[in-house]
């Protein structure tokens, strides 16, 4: 889709199974239900007869994988990815998971997240030796682990991660063992499952239900966990630090039937709804959600305040990837490609129109723009989350403050530029309590950088263009 109206989006996700005779077909399934996490790429490695082989090429998970694609992916053991290129770009190279092989055995690698330290990393690996064969920051992982001097595999990616900097949940997959860890910050969600004598290992518990998989616990920062035929095994590589988990992934990026950390998706976007209509106060005749990561939202707005909650857009669900690239002309019918306004329910009301985020602006201003056009008398913008000033390092593809409209303009100021009567962000704190996480430091235990600048790791000076490190210090 095309650049300015495009959402927010986020790395990649990661599913896992160790020890199941369909493990590729679980794998897919796992992957199908993570989709909504990476559209540019999927592949699926397996262990097949003491040896990796795999599958992977650009698309979704669909377009990658057919009835054919599995004749050959047999095994016992399966590691799947799906992308969303951030670091590094597109291209097949950079589809996940990367499969190296040695005269010691093979390795496949997969991430989800983003290392800050990257660029220092491989300038030094290079100086070292190394060629890269990818863009992808993911790689470096690799190097490190073969540059450690460690005998076992275990102990050359502990060695590796404590080199990191950032946010990652990675899966490692040898012959022998699947190797899983989490940054000691926390930033990315991972959670361990078992079905039968098998273990999964999924960026949302959603890819552990999909397969009928029982959600064991979530992977703790700073863990190193392996799974092998001796069982699982378990030890902290590096003290959890700042507990850090990615506020956005409660607010947009996670399904709504996931659970992450014992807190229901679904049910904390109703209570960021809830405080939201609370904070507004506005009075209205109809409330309807962005589809689709706004519907549970707009539910809890309509059930605090009052307002019945309305299908006033429609998601045209058969939009897909087109080989046609529309004309300057044509650009504006971008959004109409995907959300529709329906007349009859806006026409002549006052409506309240509930989204997660703004990012850049151009979104809200055409839907306000559908809105009205429909007949809309008034059009009420209420964000369940608060303004987001401050760009990202993590994962998400926001790094500069230009891409932010709030980094440069006040509410107010932004109110006018999409065309809206009011516009309502929640506040950090109503968002904090809605999610419903323990206040056990600062950040409550939850990343805040992109609303508040207080990033939970040190963030390197080539990370970050230029023009741009004057504004992080500050």
């Amino acid at each position: 889709m095309l650049a300015e109206i495009k959402g927010l989006n986020e790395e990649c996700g990661i599913f896992a199974v160790w020890g199941h005779k369909d493990a590729a077909q679980l794998a897919y399934y796992g992957l199908h239900s993570l989709q909504h996490r990476g559209q540019e790429g999927a592949g699926i490695v397996v262990k097949q007869n003491g040896r990796l082989i795999g599958k992977k090429g650009e698309g979704l998970v669909t377009e990658v994988f057919s009835a054919q694609s599995f004749a050959g992916l047999d095994g016992d053991a399966a590691l799947g990815h799906v992308r969303y290129a951030t670091a590094g770009g597109g291209g097949i190279e950079n589809v996940q998971p990367l499969l190296f092989h040695s005269q010691n055995g093979s390795l496949a690698l997969a991430h989800n997240g983003n290392l800050v330290n990257a660029h220092t990393l491989k300038h030094q690996l290079e100086m070292q030796g190394s060629i890269f064969q990818t863009t992808s920051d993911t790689e470096v992982l690799a190097h490190l682990m073969k540059r450690s001097g460690y005998r076992t595999m275990k102990e050359q990616m502990k060695s590796a991660l404590t080199m990191l900097k950032g946010a990652y949940a990675f899966a490692v997959m040898t012959e022998d063992e699947l190797l899983v860890a989490l940054d000691p910050n926390g930033l990315r969600p991972l959670s361990l499952g078992q079905i039968g004598d098998a273990y999964c290992v999924a960026s949302e518990t959603c890819a552990l239900d999909i397969v009928g998989a029982e959600f064991i616990r979530d992977i703790r920062p700073g863990e190193l966990v392996s799974i092998s035929s001796r069982g699982i095994e378990s030890e902290q590589y590096a003290y959890a630090a700042n507990p850090a988990i990615c506020t956005m992934e409660y607010v947009y990026f996670s399904r709504p039937d996931s659970n992450i950390h014992g807190i229901n998706v679904h049910a904390a976007r109703k209570n960021m709804g809830r405080r939201l209509a609370i904070q507004a106060g506005i009075d209205a005749d109809v409330v309807t959600g962005v589809p689709d990561s706004s519907i549970s939202a707009a539910i809890g707005y309509a059930e605090q305040s009052g307002i019945p909650y309305e299908m006033g857009l429609i998601k045209n669900r058969y939009v897909g990837r087109t080989f046609i690239q529309p004309s300057q002309s044509l650009r504006e019918q971008g959004v109409k490609m995907k959300l529709s306004p329906v007349r009859a329910i806006v026409e002549g009301k006052r409506v309240v129109m509930v989204d997660d985020s703004i990012v850049r602006g151009t979104t809200s201003k055409r839907i306000v723009t559908m809105l009205r056009d429909a007949g809309a008398t008034e059009v009420h913008v209420c964000i369940s989350s608060p303004p987001m000033k401050h760009p990202c390092f993590y994962g998400i593809d926001t790094s500069t403050h230009e891409e932010l409209i709030a980094a440069r303009h006040s509410v107010e100021e932004i109110r006018q530029m999409i065309g809206a009567d009011t516009l309502t962000f929640l506040t950090v704190d109503n968002m904090l309590e809605a999610i419903g996480r323990p206040a056990i430091n600062e950040t409550c235990g939850q990343c805040l950088a992109c609303f508040t600048g207080k990033y939970p790791t040190e963030i390197y000076p080539d990370t970050v263009l230029p023009h741009e490190k004057e504004l992080i210090q500050k």
